[in-house]
């Protein structure tokens, strides 16, 4: 890249940084203008900033110029659009409309694959043509002005909640992660989990496990996971003569944990705020026992292939110093304990919290982990910040604004409330067999559908099926969030299998093996969230959430060891049986 290039995006990055923390202290922003402004910073970076090419950067041009038209139309005419409630009354209208609707689609298209623009293309046409379907599948009709304008100029469809999650909440987070990363805090997060667990037997695996959820806990990205802390561990494993296969799978189970650890969640937990009312500090709650067991049960298969493989600890001259330890892991504890005090004890909002960690965050930048000011390091590391925000906001939002084209079309056509009637038909009103048919529903979407649009998806249609059949409305979305991401290491599309795989040079299906097995947890978790309810009560009920988080994580021990340690027969037998009997029979 050019430095007069660099430049722009570096500028366009710090725009879109100071854009969306200038909302949190900029007072009362209307939606029709903050929403539509921040899928406008977005599409350079979608259609511009990863084009090869003349004839690719020339079309991107020319899409990002029409979505950029068509977006500040909506924004400069916010007051007089708010008036007309989601109805076109021009043509110019109608063409924004259009616009806005196809350039979302490429915009899906071009960050994430055909998939996710497949299924909105389908629910669009579903929501033209849809009163032509006979039976109860089909709808009464909706005219073309008030279909379009519900979702393109009214607080629905693309400006709906979803996207204001990814406005005020996602980009803030994201900005946090990108600060992070940019320093010392990843150096932070390996010194740590080396020290805790590298001389340990399985040690390299172990220490990819940690690093991973902590990691994860802030990308929120199984692939963005595998990549960075991948790179540091999978050489270590192979060299100390692990399988390749094995150290692919520990790499990607671990990987795709960060989806599900607080605080991020791959911006799931920010979503589920919306959609069930729950504050995202009883959200952080309620998923972080879940989360640990996890680990957990990645920790216990870790030690049961150790008993099949030689795994060995890491050399001492691997193994940082404790003052390195103790510097670098103060670049992600100092901003992560701020945020959790200005949360749980100020009281303050997730993004104000947030704000204030960047803030630290921000200022540890200036030094390395030597303690040590350089300027040009700073710099480099400020470009880095910029740079990453963009492309990582950018790709959320464009995930978030596709998903936000297929609610509003389910809320418009009442196509959620028949599939929903279709759910507890089919299980015959019964909540295990819902349960089990949501279940593949989300897997089979989340082969080739983003985690988060996956979820929301999903729950639209089959949360309130879940909640009739006596599910509490968090228990039914982390249910549904769970097996949402079941297609990260589960054949035959396992994004985190296949770069890992990719990057010990192993088959990946060899590799998938090993993940299912190491990521048991990801099946039977969700599972065992429904059969032990108090689980997700730490807040509310902490003694009973401790005794049922015991409980489960024995259970899952013992299930791992029999399915891959190598034991005779009946002792598999009986740990895997004990296993399900603790989690799903016992009544404490």
């Amino acid at each position: 890249m050019s430095a007069p290039g660099r430049y722009f995006w570096v500028a366009l990055g710090a725009a879109s940084i100071l854009f969306h923390l200038g909302l949190i202290f900029s007072g009362l922003v209307p939606n029709l203008l903050s929403r539509p402004l921040h899928m406008l910073l977005a599409l350079p970076w979608i259609f511009l900033f990863t084009t090869s090419g003349t004839l690719d950067r020339l079309w991107g041009l020319v899409i990002t110029f029409a979505g950029s038209a068509a977006i500040l139309y909506v924004a400069v005419n916010e007051a007089a659009l708010s008036d007309q409630y989601g109805f076109l009354n021009s043509p110019l209208q109608t063409g924004v409309a259009i616009t806005l609707v196809l350039v979302t689609l490429e915009m899906a298209r071009r960050a994430v694959g055909w998939p996710l623009p497949l299924v909105a293309a389908l629910a669009l046409l579903y929501g033209l043509f849809g009163q032509h379907l006979p039976g109860e599948f089909g709808h009464p009709g909706i005219p073309l002005q008030s279909f379009l304008g519900n979702l393109t100029i009214a607080e629905g469809g693309l400006w709906g909640k979803l996207t204001g999650v990814s406005v005020s909440i996602v980009a803030v987070f994201v900005i946090m992660g990108a600060v992070l990363n940019s320093g010392e805090a990843g150096q932070g997060f390996m010194n740590l989990a080396t020290a805790a667990a590298g001389r340990l037997k399985g040690g390299a695996a172990k220490v990819s496990t940690l690093s991973s959820a902590l990691f994860g806990s802030i990308s929120g990205s199984a692939s963005a996971n595998v990549a960075s802390t991948g790179a540091i561990t999978l050489p270590a494993m192979t060299r100390l003569g692990y399988p390749k296969a094995l150290a692919g799978a520990v790499e990607a189970v671990a990987s795709s944990g960060g989806q599900i650890m607080p605080p991020l969640m791959g911006a799931g937990a920010f979503v589920m705020v919306e959609l069930t009312g729950i504050p995202y500090t009883g959200i952080m709650a309620a998923a972080i026992f879940p989360a640990i067991l996890y680990f957990m049960t990645v920790w216990f298969g870790i030690n049961a292939f150790a008993r099949r493989f030689e795994l060995k600890g890491l050399p001492e001259d691997q193994q940082p110093a404790r003052k390195e330890v103790l510097i670098t892991t103060a670049f992600f504890a100092v901003p992560f304990l701020i945020l959790l005090e200005r949360m749980f004890i100020g009281g303050f909002t997730p993004q104000y919290a947030a704000s204030v960690a960047i803030l630290a965050a921000f200022l540890l930048l200036l030094i390395d982990g030597k303690l040590k000011f350089d300027i040009r390091k700073t710099a480099k590391r400020l470009e880095d910040t910029c740079l990453n925000t963009g492309k990582q906001v950018s790709m959320i939002a464009s995930i978030i604004l596709c998903a936000s084209l297929i609610i509003g079309v389910l809320g418009a056509t009442g196509l959620g409330i028949k599939i929903t009637s279709l759910i507890l038909s089919g299980s015959g009103q019964m909540l295990w067999p819902a349960l089990l048919l949501t279940a593949g529903a989300c897997l089979i979407l989340g082969m080739e559908v983003p985690t988060t649009a996956a979820y929301v998806i999903c729950i639209s249609v089959a949360g309130p099926a879940l909640q009739q059949l006596g599910l509490a409305p968090l228990q039914a979305h982390l249910f549904v969030f769970w097996f949402a991401l079941l297609s990260t290491i589960t054949p035959p599309v396992c994004g985190a299998v296949f770069i890992a795989a990719g990057m010990v040079g192993e088959n990946w299906l060899k590799v998938s093996i090993y993940a299912m097995a190491l990521g048991l947890g990801l099946y039977i978790i969700p599972l065992a969230l429904i059969a032990n309810p108090d689980l997700i009560a730490i807040a509310d009920n902490p003694v009973s959430a401790g005794i049922q988080f015991i409980k489960v994580g024995i259970s899952l021990g013992a299930i791992s060891y029999g399915m891959i340690a190598p034991l005779n027969m009946i002792l598999r037998v009986a740990l895997v049986a004990s296993g399900f009997m603790g989690i799903f029979l016992l009544p404490f």
